[in-house]
Parts: structure tokens; C-alpha cells; sequence
């Protein structure tokens, strides 16, 4: 199994990170099987104040590039994204057409 870890921001206002937290938790099926059909076990989102840490676990064989290439393909996942833009605010130093950014573990026990 493999770990992965992201990191996003969310727009600055309360209003906004209140409704991205509301369609998190009524997540449409076809971002679900997004994540199921590409190899993803498990994935949680967690926030904090506007900062989102973003963890999924994968089967071995999984790739980022795989899944994204699915997800362009899809229009309706595609108009997810869409409208998780209209919250996300990009962080500074990503590269072009970046979203999510893959963390670096610096720890483990």
C-alpha cells in the first residue's frame, strides 16, 4: 500500500470554506468511483482554518498520472472541479496547472 499527502488552500472566507466543507460531506458518487476505480483505499480531507491536508492510501500499482488522465477524460468529474475551484485558492508556489501539491514526509515512527 502507498501513502499519499496533499496540500491546498481554500479561499479566505468563512462563507465559502463552510459550503466546501457541506459538499464534502455529500461527495458526489462519481468522484467516489473516481477514487475506487483508480486504485485509492482510503481518502480523508482534513482542514484548518483555510488549509486543507488532503491523504489517500493506494494499492501499490496506483499513479497520480493514471488518475488524472481518468479524471480529464471525465466530464463529470470535471465539472467537480469546476466547482471546487470556485473555493480553492492555488497555493503561491505550485507549478502551472497544479492544484493539490504533493507533501514530503520529513517523519515517521
Amino acid at each position: 500500500m502507498k501513502r499519499y499527502c496533499y496540500t491546498l488552500d481554500l479561499k479566505n472566507d468563512k462563507n465559502l470554506i463552510k459550503k466546501y466543507i457541506e459538499h464534502h460531506q455529500n461527495v458526489w458518487p462519481e468522484v467516489l468511483e473516481s477514487f475506487k476505480k483508480n486504485g485509492v483505499i482510503t481518502a480523508e480531507i482534513y482542514n484548518i482554518s483555510n488549509r486543507l491536508f488532503f491523504l489517500i492510501d493506494t494499492i501499490d500499482s496506483f499513479s497520480d498520472e493514471k488518475k488524472n488522465k481518468y479524471d480529464l477524460a471525465n466530464p463529470i468529474i470535471q465539472k467537480w472541479e469546476k466547482l471546487m475551484w470556485e473555493f480553492q485558492e492555488p497555493l503561491p508556489f505550485r507549478n502551472k496547472n497544479e492544484k493539490w501539491i504533493m507533501m514530503n514526509r520529513i517523519f515517521k515512527l
